[in-house]
């Protein structure tokens, strides 16, 4: 089995829709500039509220990728 060497960055999204759509929208837009991606981890879900309803959702995400 070959070994390989990972590496994790972190990215920020945000969306109006709610945690999953933060998440399906970030890991792609990562894998536009950063190859390999093998995993992400939810790391920080927080959102704002704007009278009394939830008005934003923001997660941090780490993105782990092989190296080459």
């Amino acid at each position: 089995m070959p070994s390989h060497v990972y590496k994790k960055i972190e990215a920020v999204e945000s969306s109006t829709e709610g945690l999953q759509a933060v998440i399906e929208r970030g890991v792609p837009k990562a894998a536009k500039s950063v190859h390999n991606i093998r995993w992400f981890e939810v790391v920080a879900p927080r959102g704002t509220v704007d009278d009394g309803k939830t008005a934003n959702w923001q997660v941090t995400i780490k993105i782990g990728f092989t190296l080459n």
